[in-house]
């Protein structure tokens, strides 16, 4: 395997990298079937190489019935036919490699579907081997369910089962039941999984809603939610998320996980941790040494405005100090609406938002993430009633958190049938205007998003105070937003406007040379959207 070198020896290659989120359904599509795969994948490296990030992240492409399109995997060790095979993976997985890429998978550890093998023995009775897997309770004396627990896609998180006269716990589908990991075995089986993921040649995990991993033993019933200004469209918006997931016991199967994967020199495990407690989950997952390398939270996905206030809480949340963990950032992924489309501003086109937008994302300290079609400025896609895919949406519709629109196929040649995506119909349209964005447009115009990105990651690449310095001197004034990135001598000021009107920072400037200007800021005026910074070595 091709050695993968880090502009600094002395960090691991995951801190303060730049990782690509792939999508695999809607990435490329070799097979002609208008759904992506990993053939597609490996055929398109090197667009995300020439990039300059470090690692891809693969969404879930396990056997699966599709019911939430991969995270309810039916088959842990193995790859569904839409996608390919194990051949096709390991050739992916080489290629990636040969490139300078790693690559990193998602396991789903909180549930698993309904026709795995294991819930399908678990529900045949209650004295089978794997009967006690998953979590099932018996009925209240009325019938009801056991607690008042309440899935996130829409109703209670407990369906009745027949054949074994009990309910299971599901904290998202109803085909999604939740795997029981206070059960050591439960645990040891998962392990076996990520073992064999390693075996071939995959460099990390990224752990999909691991605070959804352990619930109350005791299913106490979930309190009411305070009263808020946050619009409620599920009764999972109703409850504080007390009992039914973030139990104290994940932080001991995380120590188990790290103990594994530091078996093999160089892997990288990161979390997905979502929900209003995200923050201190996030740091006690990544506390110490013992557990995760990293974690992600919703702060930047879910905003619906991005603001000084916002980064400054969320990015400042985390500093050096001995013990704390290592952060990541996404503004973009396939859970939620595209950013360039929810952070709107009035006057200010979406090109000149797409590219403060992912300067500031650069910009950040921690590992970053760029999700597949956000280096082409790719908006939210409105998709139809009548072709919406996602389960969320279709259930929740018309308050629905569009991830059919974030999900939609790249364009890759504007010229071609459906953008070069596929030479088949596509699962889901593609957006009118991406074709005007596709990749090889954007290869050709020398000042496109594209090469934009490739300029933005090569300089956070080159500069270790962007890669891996601390943040100081922040600066929140009305739509202004500022801090210096600081390492061995060397500072960087970081400026933005965050706003649609120009702003004056003569009195942030505070000298120094100008190592970029983004959208025609100098260091007089920040224009809408606009972003500078500065190398003040010494200042």
């Amino acid at each position: 395997m091709t050695t993968i070198s880090h502009p600094d020896d002395a960090a691991p290659w995951w801190k303060g990298a730049a990782i690509y989120q792939i999508y695999p359904r809607s990435f490329a599509d070799t097979g002609g079937d208008g759904v992506g795969d990993l053939a597609g994948i490996a055929a398109r490296l090197d667009h995300i190489a020439a990039l300059g990030v470090d690692a891809i992240w693969l969404s879930p492409f396990y056997p699966s019935p599709m019911d939430d399109f991969g995270y309810d995997v039916a088959d842990y060790c193995g790859v569904d036919p839409v996608f390919g095979d194990l051949a096709d993976f390991d050739a992916l997985t080489k290629r990636a490699h040969a490139l300078g890429l790693r690559v990193i998978v998602d396991l789903v550890f909180a549930h698993t579907s309904d026709r795995h093998d294991w819930f399908a023995e678990s529900r045949a009775s209650r004295t089978n081997a794997r009967a006690d897997w998953y979590v099932w309770a018996d009925a209240r004396a009325d019938g009801t369910p056991p607690s008042n627990w309440q899935s996130v896609f829409g109703g209670p998180a407990w369906t009745w089962d027949a054949r074994r006269g009990q309910y299971y716990l599901h904290n998202f589908l109803a085909s999604q039941p939740q795997l029981n990991l206070h059960k050591p075995d439960v645990q040891d089986a998962l392990l076996d999984v990520a073992r064999f993921w390693l075996d071939r040649g995959v460099d990390g995990f990224r752990l999909d809603a691991i605070n959804f991993a352990m619930h109350d033993p005791a299913l106490r019933d979930n309190p009411p939610a305070p009263p808020s200004d946050r619009p409620r469209s599920r009764p999972f918006d109703f409850q504080q998320k007390l009992h039914n997931q973030s139990h104290p016991g994940i932080a001991a199967f995380l120590e188990r996980v790290r103990a594994l994967t530091d078996l093999y020199p160089g892997r990288f495990t990161i979390a997905e941790v979502p929900g209003e407690d995200a923050l201190r989950e996030m740091k006690l997952f990544t506390a110490g040494d013992a557990r995760l390398n990293s974690a992600y939270g919703f702060d930047f996905l879910y905003a619906g405005r991005l603001t000084p206030a916002l980064v400054r809480t969320a990015a400042g949340a985390w500093d050096d100090a001995p013990g704390t963990g290592w952060p990541s950032w996404a503004f973009e992924n396939h859970d939620a609406p595209r950013a360039v489309s929810r952070w709107a501003l009035a006057g200010v086109g979406a090109a000149a938002r797409a590219r403060m937008k992912m300067a500031l994302l650069c910009a950040l300290r921690g590992t970053i993430i760029v999700y597949q079609g956000e280096e082409l400025g790719l908006g939210q896609v409105d998709i139809p009633f009548a072709r919406l895919k996602d389960p969320e949406a279709i259930r929740n519709w018309p308050l629905t958190l569009s991830r059919d629109g974030a999900r939609t196929p790249m364009p890759w040649v504007a010229e071609a049938a459906h953008a070069g995506f596929s030479t088949g119909e596509p699962w889901l349209p593609l957006g009118d205007e991406h074709v005007a964005l596709a990749a090889d447009r954007q290869e050709a115009d020398r000042d496109s998003l594209l090469h934009w990105t490739r300029r933005l990651l090569a300089l956070r690449a080159a500069h270790p105070a962007l890669r891996l310095g601390a943040t100081e001197c922040w600066v929140t004034d009305g739509d202004l937003l500022g801090f210096d990135r600081v390492q061995d001598g060397a500072r960087l000021r970081c400026l933005f406007n965050l706003g649609a009107e120009t702003i004056d920072i003569a009195a942030h400037i505070g000298g120094g040379a100008p190592l970029l200007s983004v959208n025609g800021a100098d260091a007089a005026m920040l224009p809408p959207a606009g972003a500078l910074w500065l190398d003040r070595a010494g200042g």
